[in-house]
């Protein structure tokens, strides 16, 4: 039987945070959650179009709530800011999803000085889970989703040459930073785990899926050739969204596992367990990353 959203179970009183839930895939999670009646906060760097977005969720869905929070994650002070605001408002967090990221720009750095791709990608979403970790771990069975890409498959984590100044090319640094995301997910759920907390991690995948994201950090419309061949080999992306909801709110789910597409080399879909996080995730690579993101972030993560 193939998993819909149908599937979703009702998630009143439940609070969620997506980053980069706006548009595409991101999008269409958040008004699945909202849908089963969600808290929804779309931590967004554009408010603008974050209240597009919000709007848009409502017209559908009269009784969601949906609230909007400036969040940029290409900016360590940003970050810092909605971590401070979060627990005025909030005592507890049910659901963090790290879904925002931006795909083979110019070489590009972060306001920190970080590499754009794995700056936003991966050590945004690091400093912002460090920090929001004490709502998580104050609420029984939260969970941490983070999106990653089918582009792990080739993947390194250039440790000589994060910041691709000696060389770069903007397809292999967003390959490395969707590969941190899913060690990270991975090597965060160990640790709750070896903590003791009811929190969970987990990673997915959408597959090749029709969204803006190959408008090159631009912001834009991706171009009409782009889309035509994400629209030929790929999926919508109501479809893609279907493994971030999977992961995020399937029941049966313990943490650690890696969910994506089932069809042909997961490319679309229905959202199944991939076994592949098997051979992509190395602990003494993950571990290597966590060290070196905390100190670049200056976040170290608090499990109490």
């Amino acid at each position: 039987m193939n998993w819909t959203k149908a599937n979703i179970p009702n998630l009143e009183k439940k609070i969620a945070v997506i980053t980069g839930g706006s548009s595409g895939i991101g999008f269409e999670a958040a008004k699945g959650l909202a849908s089963k009646g969600a808290k929804v906060i779309l931590a967004v760097r554009n408010l603008d179009k974050g209240e597009i977005a919000r709007k848009r969720i409502i017209e559908e869905f009269p009784l969601a709530d949906v609230e909007l929070i400036h969040l940029d994650l290409s900016d360590l002070s940003s970050i810092k800011e909605f971590a401070d605001k979060f627990p005025e408002k909030y005592t507890h967090l049910d659901l963090l999803i790290n879904n925002a990221g931006v795909m083979t720009p110019p070489h590009r750095f972060t306001k920190d000085g970080f590499e754009l791709q794995f700056g936003t990608n991966h050590l945004g979403h690091f400093a912002l889970t460090g920090q929001i970790l004490p709502a998580l771990l104050a609420t029984p069975g939260s969970r941490v989703v983070t999106i990653s890409s089918i582009a792990t498959r080739s993947a390194e984590i250039h440790f000589d040459n994060l910041d691709g100044k000696k060389r770069y090319s903007r397809f292999k640094y967003y390959r490395q930073s969707k590969l941190a995301n899913l060690l990270f997910a991975v090597e965060l759920n160990n640790r709750l785990k070896k903590a003791g907390a009811s929190t969970i991690s987990l990673a997915c995948h959408p597959g090749v899926t029709v969204t803006n994201l190959a408008s090159m950090g631009s912001g834009k419309k991706s171009g009409f050739i782009v889309r035509m061949i994400f629209k030929m080999v790929g999926q919508p992306t109501e479809m893609g969204a279907l493994p971030t909801l999977f992961a995020a709110t399937e029941p049966s789910l313990k943490g650690g596992e890696y969910i994506g597409p089932d069809g042909k080399l997961n490319k679309k879909g229905y959202p199944v367990i991939s076994d592949e996080v098997n051979t992509l995730f190395k602990e003494d690579v993950a571990q290597r990353l966590w060290d070196l993101s905390e100190k670049l972030t200056g976040i170290n993560f608090v499990w109490h």
